[in-house]
C-alpha cells in the first residue's frame, strides 16, 4: 500500500511539474487569464490617452476643448488604426507625478506625455516604451537681463523645476560636475514651477528645451526670455504602456513606425491614393495590400494607410505641431530622418 501511494505521490508530483512548466512558458509579468489591452480597447471603442494638456506643439487643450499637438496626434494616429477613427480617443490631462500610476493602474491605456525613456522608467517603473516621437535635451531658460550666460553663473541662485521628472536629477548632476552651490525650488504643479519663474522667486527655469520653448510663448513678454545653448542630457521623449502586454505594445511600435516610414517612402495625406495601385511591394505591404501584416499585430491589414489618411505622416504631424509655420518653429535637427542626417529610423515593415 505504501509503494501505491508513494507512486501517486509521484506521479502527482510529475503532473503538477508539467502544469508548471507549461505555466512559466508565458511570458513574464502576464496573466495567461487576463484579457488583453488591445481586446479591451476594442470593446470600449475608444483609446484612453494620457497627456499633458498644458504644453502648446506636444499636448494642449483650447477653451473650446479643442486638443491639439504631436503627443495627441499620436494618439490619434493609434485610434485611427484601431478604429478607422481618429476622433475615438479620450483624453486625460495627467501631471508628471500621476502619470506612471495612471498607465499602472489602467486608467489609461497609453500615455503619450512628453516622457523620457530611462532604463529606471522602463525596469522598475515597469513601463514599455514605444518608439521615440521626439529627441530633445534638458535646458535652462532665464531673464535676458539676468547676465546669466551658463550655467556656472548660477553660483547661489534659484532655478525652478517640477517634481517627477527627469529635470530636477539632471540639473543636480550638473551642477554637481560644475562645483555649483545652486538653490533648487521645486514644485508638484508645472504652472506653479513657471509662475515662480515669471515673478522672479526664481532666477531660471528648467526643463527639455523643446518645453522651455513652448512655455516662452505663454509668458507676457517672449522675447525678454532666453535659453542659455548649454544642453545638460539627452531626453528621448516617446509613448509608453504598461509592461507586460506584448501584443498592445507591439500596437502602439508600429503606429508610430507607421508615421516614420510613411514618410520615408514619401507617402502623405494628401498623395495616398495615389499609391493605390503601386507595383512597389514595399509600398504594397505597408499600405496592406500584400502579406497583410497588421493581422498579426491584431490590427486591419491596412492599419498603417489608416494612419496615413487622417494623421499624416510623421513629417506632417511635426511640421503641423512644431514648424516653420507655428509660433514654435522648432528646426528638426535630430528629428529629421536618418536618411536626411536626423535620427528617425523605423525597421521594415516585412
Amino acid at each position: 500500500m505504501y509503494k501505491k501511494l508513494s507512486f501517486l505521490c509521484a506521479g502527482l508530483l510529475v503532473a503538477s511539474t508539467l502544469v508548471s512548466c507549461a505555466s512559466s512558458s508565458n511570458p513574464p509579468g502576464t496573466d495567461v487569464n487576463a484579457e488583453g489591452r488591445l481586446q479591451k480597447v476594442l470593446n470600449q471603442k475608444k483609446v484612453r490617452c494620457g497627456i499633458s494638456g498644458e504644453l502648446p506643439g506636444f499636448s494642449f487643450v483650447d477653451e473650446q476643448s479643442n486638443y491639439s499637438g504631436l503627443d495627441v496626434d499620436i494618439c490619434r494616429a493609434i485610434a485611427a488604426a484601431l478604429f478607422d477613427d481618429p476622433n475615438a480617443v479620450e483624453y486625460r490631462p495627467l501631471n508628471a507625478k500621476e502619470r506612471f500610476t495612471a498607465v499602472q493602474t489602467g486608467e489609461v491605456d497609453v500615455l503619450s506625455r512628453n516622457t523620457t525613456w530611462t532604463l529606471d522608467r522602463d525596469s522598475s517603473v515597469r513601463m514599455a516604451f514605444a518608439p521615440v516621437v521626439f529627441y530633445d535635451g534638458q535646458g535652462m531658460m532665464v531673464k535676458a537681463d539676468s547676465g546669466i550666460k551658463t550655467l556656472k553663473d548660477f553660483q547661489n541662485r534659484a532655478v525652478c523645476t517640477q517634481t517627477g521628472t527627469t529635470n530636477a536629477k539632471n540639473l543636480a548632476d550638473q551642477m554637481r560636475k560644475l562645483k555649483v552651490n545652486y538653490k533648487p525650488v521645486v514644485y508638484e504643479d508645472i504652472n506653479a514651477a513657471y509662475a515662480a519663474y515669471a515673478e522672479g522667486r526664481c532666477d531660471g527655469v528648467t526643463s527639455d528645451r523643446s518645453q522651455l520653448v513652448s512655455r516662452r510663448t505663454a509668458l507676457p513678454q517672449p522675447e525678454s526670455h532666453v535659453i542659455l545653448d548649454e544642453v545638460m542630457s539627452k531626453e528621448p521623449l516617446a509613448p509608453a504602456v504598461a509592461d507586460g502586454d506584448s501584443q498592445w505594445a507591439d500596437v502602439i511600435r508600429w503606429v508610430v513606425n507607421a508615421t516614420i516610414e510613411a514618410e520615408e517612402l514619401g507617402i502623405k495625406q494628401g498623395n495616398l491614393d495615389s499609391f493605390a495601385n503601386s507595383e512597389d511591394p514595399v509600398i504594397k505591404r505597408f499600405l496592406g495590400k500584400e502579406d497583410e501584416l497588421g493581422k498579426s499585430l491584431g490590427l486591419s491589414p491596412d492599419f498603417a494607410a489608416r494612419v496615413v489618411k487622417h494623421v499624416g505622416n510623421y513629417g506632417e504631424i511635426y511640421d503641423r505641431n512644431l514648424g516653420p509655420k507655428t509660433k514654435l518653429n522648432l528646426p528638426r535637427g535630430q528629428n529629421q530622418l536618418w536618411s536626411q542626417g536626423g535620427l528617425m529610423y523605423s525597421p521594415p515593415f516585412r
